[in-house]
């Protein structure tokens, strides 16, 4: 767990292992896992559940303090409750980085993005404030896609 958040952080040269501490001790706190691996930190991170996975995964990403970050369907095969858990960080990570989330997930989009780009067949559809798009889509193809009608 300790090297996969320090990874990064060393590949951009820090070597201070005070410094490294750090990183890792403010990264899982972040991605609101210290408590669960405190302890841990010299474990593998393969015993962690799918849920824990994923927010070590941000929690990597996080140690290299990136502007944006890059999710790619950050939920696909979790189950409810380590969703809502992943949603809940992004919403508080939101508010210190720009976020952009890839899902197919119409719910999930709706739920935690402030701004909606719908894509089909590689372009650009529509873009607008979430509450728009799924409120009052100007295209078509947006209308048909948020109520369900295809995809």
């Amino acid at each position: 767990i300790y090297d996969n958040i320090t990874f990064g952080p060393k590949t951009h040269g820090i070597k201070d292992k005070d410094t490294l501490d750090n990183i890792v001790e403010n990264s899982l706190k972040d991605a609101a896992l210290w408590d669960d691996l405190k302890d841990r930190l010299h474990s593998s991170a393969i015993g962690l559940s799918g849920g824990q996975q994923q927010r070590l995964c941000i929690a990597r990403t996080l140690a290299v303090e990136p502007e944006v970050i890059l999710m790619d369907e950050p939920t696909s095969a979790l189950d409810p409750i380590s969703t809502s858990k992943i949603e809940e960080l992004i919403l508080k990570l939101k508010k210190d980085y720009t976020i952009i989330i890839v899902t197919h997930n119409m719910q999930q989009a709706h739920r935690i993005s402030d701004k909606t780009a719908f894509f089909w067949m590689g372009e650009v559809i529509e873009h607008d404030d979430t509450k728009k798009i799924f409120n009052k889509p100007k295209n078509k193809k947006t209308q048909d896609y948020v109520l369900g009608k295809f995809g």
